[in-house]
């Protein structure tokens, strides 16, 4: 696969669809509420990002070769979900932790960022979860600028592993955490 330059033009585009992106999530946080199914906050983004940014909805109808459209504007991945979600009835309630996957297409480019969301208070190991990941996150990112994009992540999951968590590596079929939390007898 070649690498395609881009143009400072095409940068700032770039730029603008992930600025974007992150706006919708910006703009859904106050909706993220107990009682709320994840087809309402599908709904409510969908809105948001075709009538307010008029941007388009990436996911939506997306399907490669051999499979179902995607149905939805957004991922909603609640609690042990892990990535990929599919918005639907299911409401939300008091504890759940609920990662809400964002990918607008501006001017030709995507902008694709997620935001986990707390509601209300959610379970110790939930937290925890939220906090060791994020943190893993700002690893991966401290050494992206200067290495690949292997070694990025080769810091987010050792940093991920010092903490007594799990790596779940769908491709690999990683099942060395069957219980979806971080917890201290995890690995």
């Amino acid at each position: 696969m070649s690498v395609s330059l881009k143009s400072a033009d095409d940068v700032a585009k770039m730029r603008v669809a992930g600025a974007l992106a992150a706006e919708v999530l910006d703009y859904i946080a106050p909706h993220v509420t107990a009682g709320v199914t994840t087809g309402e906050i599908d709904r409510l983004c969908h809105e948001y990002m075709v009538n307010v940014q008029h941007t388009v909805p990436a996911p939506l109808n997306y399907a490669p070769p051999g499979y179902q459209p995607y149905p939805a504007s957004i991922c909603t991945s609640v609690n042990h979900v892990v990535c990929h979600g599919i918005p639907g009835d299911k409401k939300l309630k008091a504890g759940d932790i609920v990662n809400i996957d964002v990918t607008v297409i501006k001017d030709g480019f995507h902008g694709d960022t997620s935001r986990m969301f707390y509601v209300g208070a959610p379970p110790i190991q939930a937290r925890r979860l939220c906090e060791v990941t994020y943190e893993a996150m700002w690893h991966g990112i401290r050494v992206s600028p200067s290495c690949a994009n292997s070694a990025a992540t080769a810091s987010a999951a050792s940093f991920t592993r010092s903490r007594r968590c799990c790596i779940t590596d769908a491709r690999a079929r990683d099942s060395s955490c069957s219980r979806g939390w971080c917890s201290p007898s995890s690995r």
